[in-house]
């Protein structure tokens, strides 16, 4: 902390500074992370909006009625567009995930409760689980399809399931789990059935007045108890803003969390925080009202475009294969005779940001893209860098590691390791862990981590993210 108050404009060049080897959020360069309109003026709308509710406290609903003008106006267009029901504004998916497996679990009151769901349902339910005290049951998906089998869920059902999750769609290739066939094992059991909606909630509806053949997967569809969806995502409100929906007002009840053992004010709690700032909820009001069902329409139209042919274009570039069918607009892509990893550094060098996903459970490493409404106008761009970085990691070959170096990383007792020793190991791989030091190429740390089992994979990104943090 400075010793003398500050200026705004010295703020302001300071937070422009920090700011100058991040990422961009707006002109679709990046492909994961941000979600950009393309229209300013929706942008300035919300963020107007969240500057005036941002000193407003969510604590307590009866000392700021905005709040619940608001977030029932919010909640209510959720449960319009997506087959009805009772909800709470949250933080984002990670909350929304949160309360509705507590209010599974405070529901089925289960002494060892477990949750079912596809290996590529998002990490967000694991750390639920992990927060709650819930077991995962997680089953493959077909290889095929990268959908998970409706029978397989039923085969992981037993008498301490309080929860199965069906995702619409699962984030990692883009397709649409057979929701509809799920709940209806789900309700056999006698069993809640969650719809991670958190990417297609806001999208799903608007590709499918646009032409695209969008199966059911909401609050309408028989054994679906409960549904989340961000609109921090493509409802394309400020981060953190995400909707839980759930059938039942009894369940929405068990997601609630209230307190009277102690001598202070009372206690009654919606999210997992207690106070919040209302900007995020101003913010995501703001935008919903700023594009309307018309902006909302118009954007749907040209993310299926954009997605069609980002599609095509991919087909046409020699080495790469798109995973599956997406049903929505997120698409990923392998490698054949390209390495990925190595794609991803070469495109990123020419201005591009796709996201890198590991192989896991048979899916094979690939890169991620997420299609959004600013996307079509640069998506020849896109295209002619793909293809140019393919050609030059083709080129440059796969990465090849020391020989040793997986087992060595994985035999490593991290945590008997000093943050010093361990930058000092990331930068033996070609990692400089030094804020000025910028993005690294990571095609070698990709490839490292690739090579590495899951619980050793999450040991080396804890580490990372401490020694990132690390002063």
């Amino acid at each position: 902390m400075n010793p003398r108050a500050r200026t705004t404009e010295e703020l302001l060049a300071e937070v422009a500074r920090m700011r100058s080897r991040d990422l961009p959020v707006r002109g679709g360069q990046v492909t994961a992370y941000v979600y950009d309109t393309g229209r300013a003026e929706v942008h300035e709308a919300a963020a107007r909006a969240y500057a005036e509710m941002l000193e407003v406290n969510c604590l307590d609903p009866t000392a700021f009625p905005s709040v619940v003008e608001m977030e029932r106006q919010v909640v209510g267009a959720v449960a319009d567009l997506l087959g009805g029901g009772h909800g709470i504004f949250t933080s984002g998916g990670t909350e929304s995930i949160m309360l509705a497996v507590k209010a599974a679990r405070d529901a089925a009151g289960k002494a060892s409760p477990n949750l079912v769901l596809a290996v590529s349902a998002h990490p967000a339910f694991h750390k639920a689980a992990h927060y709650l005290g819930v077991e995962v049951v997680a089953v493959p998906v077909d290889l095929e399809t990268y959908k998970v089998r409706a029978r397989d869920v039923a085969d992981a059902i037993d008498e301490n399931t309080i929860m199965v999750v069906a995702s619409a769609p699962s984030y990692p290739q883009g397709v649409i789990d057979p929701v509809e066939e799920v709940a209806a094992v789900a309700a056999a059991a006698g069993v809640p059935c969650h719809v991670d909606a958190c990417v297609g909630g806001w999208l799903l509806p608007w590709l499918r007045a646009a032409g695209a053949a969008v199966p059911p997967f909401d609050l309408s569809v028989p054994g679906v108890t409960s549904l989340s969806c961000d609109l921090h995502k493509f409802g394309y409100a400020p981060k953190g803003a995400s909707v839980v929906l759930f059938a039942d007002p009894a369940m929405r009840r068990k997601a609630y969390f209230a307190s009277a053992a102690w001598p202070g004010y009372t206690i009654v709690n919606a999210t997992v925080q207690s106070s919040r700032s209302a900007g995020p909820l101003g913010g995501a009001w703001a935008t919903l009202q700023a594009l309307g069902e018309e902006g909302y329409l118009e954007l749907g139209r040209a993310t299926l475009e954009a997605t069609v042919k980002l599609r095509e274009g991919l087909a046409r570039i020699p080495g790469l294969r798109v995973l599956g069918e997406p049903e929505s607009s997120l698409v990923a892509f392998a490698g054949d005779g390209i390495d990925v990893f190595v794609l991803a550094d070469e495109a990123r060098a020419r201005g591009w940001f796709l996201q890198p996903q590991l192989s896991y459970a048979g899916i094979p490493a690939n890169l991620h893209i997420t299609v959004t409404g600013v996307t079509l106008a640069g998506v020849e761009d896109m295209l002619k860098v793909i293809a140019e970085s393919a050609e030059a990691a083709r080129e440059r070959g796969p990465v090849v590691l020391p020989e040793g170096l997986v087992e060595l990383v994985a035999a490593t007792d991290l945590e008997a390791l000093g943050e010093a020793d361990f930058a000092a190991l990331a930068s033996s791989v070609g990692v400089d862990l030094r804020p000025e030091a910028g993005q690294p190429e990571m095609a070698t740390v990709n490839a490292i981590l690739d090579a590495l089992p899951a619980a050793a994979r999450e040991a080396v990104l804890v580490r990372f993210l401490s020694a990132v943090y690390a002063t």
